[in-house]
């Protein structure tokens, strides 16, 4: 099987990252938001749902017994035992699908060159060794708060690693504090180098 070249996006709250994965599928990457399968977990996987409920109670679930995400995150903004409980739950299966989906890719007639997810904590959960190369998007801290108001509140945001180790690590960095144009010439740039 000809695997594709696996990219990560990380980066803080507000960096952009979502912009960045964007670009990439514009420029031909299969893309994958963890954002998005946190969410369709949430929604559809009973699991989840039963676990969240045994947790948290009927206070998580809106008036027609589904999941409702602003009342979990209202719980983990303020409790941290909750959030580590909560990203448990979470991570494996969202690395599950992830590894599924770059094993489907793999097996297309035409598998793509480039498959790129974005991981929040990816070095802080060690998941960069999963990954070909990593990107690191940041932008400086006025910036991210003007573009996720609640940015410096997150409780995420407290164990992330500073901007300057994730970026001594990685393969690719960019200070996003432009125009999105400028983003995604630079992801036009890496996509380059990696199908180069």
């Amino acid at each position: 099987m000809s695997r594709p070249h696996a990219v990560a996006i990380t980066g803080g709250i507000g960096a952009g990252k979502s912009e960045a994965l964007a670009a990439f599928a514009r420029h031909g990457a299969a893309t994958m938001s963890s954002d998005e399968v946190v969410h369709r977990l949430l929604a559809e996987d009973e699991e989840v749902r039963d676990a969240l409920h045994q947790r948290f109670g009927d206070a998580i679930l809106d008036e027609s017994g589904h999941v409702d995400r602003s009342a979990i995150a209202e719980i983990v903004f303020h409790d941290r035992d909750s959030l580590d409980w909560l990203e448990r739950l979470l991570h494996p299966r969202v690395q599950r699908e992830y590894m599924a989906w770059r094993e489907q890719l793999a097996r297309l007639p035409e598998p793509p060159a480039v498959c790129v997810t974005e991981v929040p904590l990816l070095y802080e959960v060690g998941a960069d060794e999963r990954f070909d190369s990593v990107v690191v998007i940041t932008a400086p801290s006025e910036v991210r708060a003007a573009r996720a108001k609640r940015w410096s509140k997150e409780p995420r945001e407290q164990r992330l690693l500073p901007d300057e180790e994730k970026v001594a690590e990685a393969d690719f960095a960019y200070v996003n504090d432009g125009t999105l144009e400028e983003l995604d010439s630079f992801v036009a740039g890496v996509m380059r180098d990696l199908e180069a």
